[in-house]
């Protein structure tokens, strides 16, 4: 985005209603420097010079000017009309010359979702990709913020992208949100559990606010959050049960991995039941 400050071309003018029931109103543009002092102007029958070429006026301070600010959309080229402001000549911010126009650079939400944040790994269950029915679920990840450069009308910017809520979907219909990041296993900062064996896609939508600084300056606050989604991740949910054995033999240690289970298909969401197995 870029924003200009300037000086109305022909000094601040009249702003006038169209006629009605043979009345007419005028007033100085709001947030002008004449808006303070100078009056507005009521009357009626027909005068066109009054309305249709408004009377110009000048400040009664010498040490302030009257700008009008247009904001331009760099994507598009959109023009937006930001009204007036009165200004101190010399305060920071301003033209060292009267009607010369200072850029401000300002980043938008909308400049901000254009750029490419990058999603957050989303980490769920074990490493090998499965656990138990009703087995905690630890969930995860890294809240590092990320800082991106660019360049806006010749000038460097940096807008810092900042993880501030993290919105897990569980695959089975129900969802945490959270402002934790959540913390590798034995942490339980951030978990859930799943009452059926199946499949289930775990996926995580982050909101990130964001900031910017402009040529190294202070950083500013954007005004809105952008929200990112990372690559579900695949987590089967294996129902165990107890089998009985030969007393005079071992029994083997239950083991298994994601690439044992069945393949994806109809198992989310449907209770399996195995039968028992006399050996």
């Amino acid at each position: 985005m870029r924003t200009i400050w300037q000086r109305p071309e022909g000094g601040v003018r009249y702003e006038c209603g169209a006629p009605g029931a043979d009345q007419w109103s005028c007033t100085v543009p709001k947030n002008s420097c004449e808006a303070a002092y100078v009056p507005p102007l009521h009357g009626q029958g027909e005068d066109g010079l009054l309305i249709n070429q408004p009377r110009q006026r000048g400040t009664a301070d010498p040490n302030k000017i009257t700008q009008r600010g247009t904001r331009i959309t760099l994507a598009d080229g959109t023009r937006t009309d930001l009204g007036h402001r009165c200004i101190t000549l010399g305060s920071p911010g301003t033209a060292a010359i009267p009607g010369a126009p200072p850029v401000v650079i300002t980043v938008t939400r909308e400049d901000f979702a254009t750029l490419p944040v990058q999603p957050l790994e989303a980490t769920a269950g074990p490493p090998d990709g499965w656990l138990p029915v009703n087995m905690v679920n630890v969930l995860h990840t890294n809240p590092a913020e990320q800082t991106l450069a660019t360049t806006l009308l010749g000038t460097p910017v940096q807008i810092r992208a900042i993880p501030i809520e993290y919105h897990w979907d569980l695959g089975d219909g129900n969802t945490i949100t959270t402002t934790k990041p959540g913390k590798p296993f034995p942490s339980e900062e951030v978990t859930s559990t799943y009452r059926y064996e199946g499949w289930y896609d775990i996926t995580l939508t982050t909101t990130f606010a964001g900031q910017f600084s402009v040529d190294g300056g202070p950083w500013q606050d954007i005004d809105g959050t952008i929200t990112i989604t990372s690559d579900p991740v695949p987590l089967y949910s294996a129902s165990l049960t107890s089998r009985l054995t030969n007393p005079h033999k071992p029994c083997p240690l239950y083991t298994s991995d994601a690439a044992d289970a069945p393949p994806r298909g109809d198992l989310r969401g449907r209770r399996i039941t195995k039968k028992k197995k006399r050996s």
